[in-house]
């Protein structure tokens, strides 16, 4: 199974916000484990550098996103894809047209978000991270 992992599921996991980061663990797993093929947007790691500024020196922060791509490598994003999402007026946010654009780019399965709901207009399915993680208990699931 292809997935993107959007940023918000990737902050759970890193700042370990609570009721949300147990299933963003599991996922992380097991991209680490590459159970599944997961990838982040690219712009991702400069909104995750930035929003885990308060948690983390920039040392640290520098040392936690180099890992994570380790084993999560980081989608590209060339001039079409920018142009896409600048010319796509179905998302309201543009940041959520750039993930779904990315996502569209590697054949993403889902989008594993907690805010599926941006992505009404998205040509690659957005997924809650407790439904996927449930999608991935089941026997004989794509993956």
């Amino acid at each position: 199974m292809v997935l993107l992992i959007d940023s918000d599921v990737l902050i759970d996991f890193l700042s370990e916000r609570e009721p949300f980061t147990k299933n963003a663990k599991e996922i992380v797993k097991k991209a680490e484990e590459k159970t599944i093929n997961a990838f982040l947007a690219a712009h991702s790691i400069t909104n995750i550098y930035y929003i885990l500024r308060k948690q983390y020196s920039s040392s640290e922060r520098k040392k936690i996103l180099m890992k994570l791509c380790q084993y999560i490598p980081a989608v590209d994003i060339g001039h079409e894809m920018i142009v896409n999402a600048l010319a796509n007026n179905e998302f309201k946010d543009f940041e959520d047209c750039l993930q779904a654009e990315c996502a569209r780019a590697v054949n993403a399965d889902y989008i594993v978000t907690r805010n599926i709901e941006d992505y009404a207009f998205s040509k690659v399915p957005a997924i809650l991270p407790e439904n996927l993680l449930k999608k991935l208990e089941t026997p004989n699931e794509k993956r």
